[in-house]
């Protein structure tokens, strides 16, 4: 990475950047975030800002109306780097290539780092192109302790032939303040299928149960190769191995009645466990299938090239809500706060927004907010996005299935008939016995609606750059855009005053610190204009384009301990900005 070095967005909506010294204003500037629209009801805090994701890190964290209500709670940040050094710095060369990567990637990271939550987490998406390169980084900017998990995601079922070896996943790597401990914060994964996995064959009035230990075991001590006698009368002993259980055990779970011998009462012993005894959910594993969270053609296929029927869909990696959804669950619970600043089709903000979830977002390209992501968002609020997790759909059985059968069984059980009466030696069996096995065995599918619209989001821009800097002197202008108010709003932000619109002399507070900014001279008049609004024991920051050696003097004699500063230079001297 560049040492001392920083990096600045050329700002036209592309991923092109500038190596300067670190103490350039451009790599310092706070910019306003200037809310254009508000859609919906109740934003609750949920935010869309247009610009570069550095930028906009830079000012959530230091404006304090942004940071008193995202600095330090933010559950979840969620990053997928939309660009591919190979693709997007191709006019660097190779070895600048990954540093102009990890630079970006560790500004960013310090500035979300700042946005957790002590009880945060932060998920980074990759492909196998940086994603050593990202461990190492994030090992160094939280600590190696703080590693939680690399998970691997399936994200295409397929096999593409025109490569070496064919890319079937990507790695998401996960990071949490409180390293190991975070686990007594996050979430399990919902059972669902693993529930199929109880049956009740006994009809127990405790319900559904699964094997918990039988006496199969290839091992065992004499302790442990008791006579059981079943219920049939036969006595069995196991062989060569020992119980699973003791005998204590297993006469405690027969009084109770938790042991199960078969049918008709001739099977080895089964201790059962009851689906409600067991954990409320499972844990995660690092090991993510397409069939259970989705892949990217799921995505672009099934959801956004049907919302966006008449748009082509320039996402090659689009992320489908089901994987969104499993990342949000395991990390945040409802009314929690999520983080994504590379927003893309806005999936993240998508699944946040109908399971409960407060978050901000941010995203580059102004094209892509105004095709994609807005008109998402608009339509998530409306309910009128009719895929990814609006609704839950699950195979049913048309009407009972066979006991015990569920309802994946009976599918795979009619692609298995498919095929058997398919084969030349079936061609004799009966019509209406194909026929019944289909009937009993029939299912379809049945959508429950999740989400039906509410909520709302504020649409924000990044404000324009208040400095011009001469690349050959170094020397620093206000720019065209410094113009009063806009310049009144980014001075308070980069000074870290909360804003006082309303006031006729101060543009912004700060404990007993008042900014008035002034977008010309500062003569003896106005200082007397400004202490003149001061309260008691109040002292004033006067930021102004230029001012009179009187005017200071003045300044020094009425108020002890106010100053003024000159802009450009002033406003970034050490001291003045933290």
């Amino acid at each position: 990475m560049g040492k001392g070095l920083g990096l600045i967005s050329a700002q036209d909506g592309k991923y092109d950047y500038t190596w300067v010294d670190r103490n350039d204003v451009r790599v310092r500037e706070v910019r306003t975030i200037d809310t254009v629209e508000t859609v919906g009801d109740n934003t609750d805090g949920n935010l869309l800002i247009l610009g570069d994701s550095g930028d906009a890190l830079r000012s959530l964290t230091t404006i304090p109306e942004y940071a008193a209500r995202y600095r330090g709670r933010v559950k979840l940040a969620y990053i997928d780097p939309p660009f591919n050094t190979a693709k997007s710095f191709d006019h660097y060369e190779d070895q600048l290539e990954h540093s102009v990567w990890l630079t970006l990637m560790q500004d960013r990271i310090r500035m979300l780092i700042d946005l957790l939550h002590p009880d945060g987490s932060l998920w980074v998406h990759l492909d196998q192109v940086e994603v050593h390169r990202m461990r190492l980084l994030l090992d160094e900017e939280l600590g190696a302790d703080k590693f939680i998990a690399a998970i691997a995601w399936e994200k295409d079922k397929g096999r593409r032939n025109d490569t070496d070896v064919s890319s079937a996943y990507d790695t998401i790597l996960v990071y949490a303040p409180r390293g190991k401990k975070w686990k007594a914060v996050r979430n399990l994964l919902p059972r669902d299928g693993q529930n199929a996995r109880y049956k009740n064959p006994d009809n127990d009035p405790r319900g559904p149960w699964m094997q918990g230990g039988d006496g199969a075991a290839k091992s065992g001590t004499d302790a442990s190769r008791f006579p059981v006698t079943l219920p049939s009368g036969r006595v069995v002993t196991p062989k060569g191995g020992g119980w699973r259980f003791t005998k204590e055990g297993l006469e405690l779970a027969r009084s109770e009645g938790r042991v199960w011998f078969g049918r008709t009462g001739d099977s080895l012993p089964v201790i059962k466990r009851y689906l409600t005894d067991v954990q409320d959910g499972l844990v995660p594993r690092d090991w993510w299938t397409a069939d259970e969270v989705g892949t990217n053609q799921d995505a672009k296929r099934d959801h956004l090239n049907k919302m966006f029927p008449d748009v082509p869909v320039p996402f090659d990696t689009p992320k489908p809500e089901t994987l969104m959804q499993r990342i949000i669950e395991i990390a945040t619970n409802p009314g929690d706060l999520v983080a994504d600043v590379f927003a893309g089709s806005g999936s993240t903000a998508a699944t946040a927004h109908k399971l409960g979830r407060r978050w901000v977002s941010v995203e580059l390209q102004e094209s892509t907010i105004d095709t994609f992501t807005k008109p998402r968002l608009e339509k998530v609020v409306a309910g009128e996005d009719p895929g990814g997790i609006t609704a839950r759909r699950v195979r049913v059985a048309k009407d009972a299935l066979p006991e015990g059968m569920t309802a994946d069984e009976a599918v795979k059980f009619q692609s298995l008939l498919r095929k058997v009466v398919g084969d030349p030696r079936t061609a004799g069996a009966g019509a209406a016995t194909l026929k019944l096995l289909r009937d009993v065995t029939a299912t379809h599918w049945d959508d429950t609606p999740l989400w039906e619209g509410g909520g709302g989001f504020a649409y924000a821009k990044l404000g324009p750059s208040m400095y011009e800097v001469d690349d050959e002197t170094g020397e620093v202008f206000l720019s065209p855009a410094a113009t009063n108010g806009a310049w009144s709003r980014a001075t308070a932000g980069q000074l870290k005053f909360t804003l006082t619109p309303d006031h006729p002399v101060f543009a912004g507070a700060r404990n007993r610190q008042r900014l008035a900014v002034v977008d010309g001279v500062v003569d003896e008049r106005v200082v007397d204009a400004v202490v003149a609004g001061l309260g008691e024991r109040e002292r004033a920051v006067i930021v102004a384009k230029a001012v009179l050696p009187e005017a200071e003097q003045r300044l020094r004699e009425l108020s002890p301990g106010s100053r003024i500063r000159q802009a450009p230079d002033q406003v970034f001297s050490k001291g003045i900005v933290s």
